[in-house]
């Protein structure tokens, strides 16, 4: 069985790839298109109607980081607007009337209105960090003159505004960019979603053609699940374990993404999670009726994954009841474990929560793949024999 599914990988031109193409060329995509991880001198628009002293000290201490640079001055918001839907910024700052005077008399608390291009994250990210960091800046500032004002002394404000005086330290994304965050988490849903595809539609082809690799006919049942299972799997595992080392141990190296755990604990740690995704795969697509079913379910569970694994949303802002959903998928535990070793250097021992649930459903959803060819094999089996009391029928009502 083994040798059998290995040449109906390679017969398969489809299936090749998917497994081999998309596997390889998807990282180097997703890699080439946040390739500079962070963009600078991203260009903005100010309105400005206070025209004041403290509008024009808070835009130049702005425009002096590096990530954006002012390259319009606008006299309206309908103005700074044109330019924003030609693509000729992607940020706009807004100063009302009325901002020195709430600063200086503090009756009102002072507004700043900003809006971002949203067409890409790295520019909301550029403009909206960089404004939050004078801003708050600012605001430690004016409180520090107004308990100065009130006769405080220097010091004793400071200590009244920033009580615990901190330092950001960046431990496992130094760069604070977006390609670091998200490349290793998307590189294991790759691997997830690209060889659940496949096995799917092995699965939805085999149905066409009526194979017996995936239905057991008759007294060959109880005897062929193990072997079936175990051949298949086999085969699927040979396969995208060494795409798995290729893609987890090079594609960081290659693209200066985080990779400080230890490659081979990274490699032990693929072991349970590309069995958990095989058999997870190899029972799901007994449904598959159809080559194309796959794809289907491919894309609309691609991002399903990545939100309910905590990836793109904190894990514990879910629902309970989603949290609890995405326990059953390998990639919830995958993800966590491998960005735990690769990007945080943890090793195996740490990770035991995320290594000992991946072979707790690899060896589940092995058993689920067992009862399906099995349940599978019993109805062909009923299926054959009606056809051929029907045939057999229908041969004496002829004589």
């Amino acid at each position: 069985m083994f040798t059998n599914e290995l040449r109906r990988i390679f017969r398969d031109l489809g299936v090749v790839v998917i497994f081999f193409v998309a596997t390889l060329a998807y990282p180097i995509l997703y890699n080439f298109i946040y390739w500079k991880d962070n963009v600078e001198n991203v260009p903005v628009a100010v309105v400005d109607m206070s025209s004041s002293q403290e509008s024009r000290a808070f835009l130049h201490k702005w425009n002096a980081s590096p990530d954006i640079t002012i390259t319009h001055y606008c006299t309206s918001m309908a103005e700074a607007e044109q330019l924003m839907r030609a693509q000729k910024i992607h940020g706009i700052i807004y100063f009302p009337s009325d901002f020195a005077e709430c600063l200086n008399t503090g009756l009102k608390s002072a507004h700043i209105s900003l809006y971002c291009d949203m067409s890409s994250f790295l520019y909301m990210k550029a403009v909206y960090l960089s404004c939050n960091r004078v801003m708050l800046e600012d605001m430690s500032r004016i409180q520090v003159d107004r308990y100065q004002a009130m006769g405080m002394d220097k010091q004793f404000s400071w200590q009244l505004v920033q009580a615990a005086p901190y330092t950001e330290t960046a431990l496992f994304c130094e760069s604070g960019g977006y390609a670091s965050f998200l490349i290793p988490a998307v590189l294991m849903l790759i691997l997830h979603q690209t060889l659940f595809f496949g096995i799917c539609m092995l699965g939805g082809t085999a149905r066409e053609e009526n194979n017996e690799l995936y239905i057991l006919p008759g007294r060959r049942r109880r005897h062929s699940v193990l072997r079936i299972a175990l051949g298949r799997s086999a085969a699927y595992f040979l396969i995208y374990f060494a795409l798995a080392a290729v893609v987890l141990l090079g594609v960081p190296r290659l693209f200066g993404l985080p990779h400080i755990g230890d490659p081979i604990a990274i490699l032990k740690f693929i072991v349970p999670y590309l069995l958990a995704v095989i058999f997870f795969s190899m029972s799901v697509s007994v449904f598959v009726r159809n080559r194309e079913s796959g794809m289907v379910v491919l894309i609309s569970s691609s991002l399903i994954f990545m939100f309910i694994a905590g990836v793109s949303w904190p894990q514990q802002m879910l629902p309970d009841a989603w949290r609890y959903l995405s326990y059953f998928f390998p990639y919830t535990w995958g993800v966590h474990g491998f960005l735990h070793i690769n990007s945080m250097g943890a090793t195996l021992e740490t990770t035991a929560k995320e290594y000992i649930a991946l072979w707790i459903l690899a060896g589940g959803y092995f058993l689920l793949t067992c009862l399906h060819l099995f349940i599978g094999g019993y109805f062909h089996e009923k299926q054959v024999n009606k056809e051929y009391l029907r045939r057999k029928i229908q041969k004496r009502k002829s004589e």
